[in-house]
């Protein structure tokens, strides 16, 4: 059994120390918001927060986020800031298709608390590592900048 702080709430399941977190949230909790792309942390459809930190759950074992607080899709709306981003995110219609959307979604709210009013080149640099198929790059800027008060 490991136990994880989820969202605020322990949560024991029965995975392998060397389960990836993505798949003890999907499968095992049946926390769908959190997307399977590439299982190689190359495009970041996967990102949870990790102590804050956006993280790469399909390659982190379950048993190295023992002890930390991880946040999900689902809760990332009861923070300030990601309540801004989600408002910010669908106010000016970001996703398209939408399945890189929360990956996309926790990467910015890890930005904007990182660096409240980021310029452009902030943006491209925290962003970098998350892919939209659908090109939706414009978007997912204006709507980084709105949730920052700079739109």
């Amino acid at each position: 059994m490991i136990t994880l702080n989820i969202n605020g709430k322990q949560q024991q399941v029965e995975a392998e120390a060397d389960t990836p977190l993505l798949w003890v949230l999907r499968d095992e909790l049946h926390m769908n918001g959190t997307k399977f792309g590439c299982g190689m942390a190359l495009c970041g459809a996967c990102t949870v927060h990790v102590d804050g930190q956006p993280t790469r759950a399909c390659v982190m074992p379950a048993s190295s986020a023992v002890g930390k607080k991880i946040t999900t899709i689902e809760a990332i709306g009861a923070n300030p800031v990601g309540k801004r981003v989600q408002q910010a995110w669908a106010e000016l219609e970001v996703p398209q298709c939408g399945y890189c959307q929360s990956g996309q979604i926790m990467a910015a709210t890890a930005l904007l608390r990182e660096i409240p009013h980021p310029t452009d080149q902030d943006i491209d640099q925290a962003m970098s590592g998350n892919i939209c198929r659908c090109g939706t790059y414009q978007r997912i800027r204006l709507a980084i900048h709105k949730a920052a008060g700079n739109a």
